[in-house]
């Protein structure tokens, strides 16, 4: 009986072969799209920002919540820093915002900062 690769060498090509099927099949499919438009791009962006900042408002609302009962429980530093780092998280789309619109980067700019 003639064996033509040893097991050993068959089960480190199985990744190879299959990262090469998938990279090939990738390829054909890019190949195929002739509709890219940047603009689709930038939107897709500007919505994942969008939806960063919403994380980041909410987590900033906690953290102020949370230093509201920490001062309550007594410990008087802690709920302080939290309560400044939470507002400083909650107000960082409206700060970013406001720098954008001061320096006039919102009409050029190559993700939009959203509508408030």
């Amino acid at each position: 009986m003639k064996k033509m690769f040893a097991p050993k060498i068959v089960t480190r090509l199985r990744p190879l072969l299959t990262a090469t099927l998938l990279a090939l099949n990738t390829v054909s499919a890019l190949a195929q799209s002739t509709t890219f438009n940047s603009t689709d791009l930038k939107t897709g962006i500007s919505n994942s920002l969008a939806v960063i900042m919403m994380f980041g408002f909410v987590l900033g609302i906690f953290a102020v919540i949370y230093g509201g009962f920490a001062i309550r429980r007594g410990d008087i530093d802690q709920g302080k820093m939290s309560i400044v780092g939470g507002a400083v998280i909650a107000a960082a789309p409206a700060v970013v915002y406001a720098f954008y619109k001061i320096f006039g980067l919102d009409s050029n700019s190559a993700v939009g900062v959203g509508n408030f």
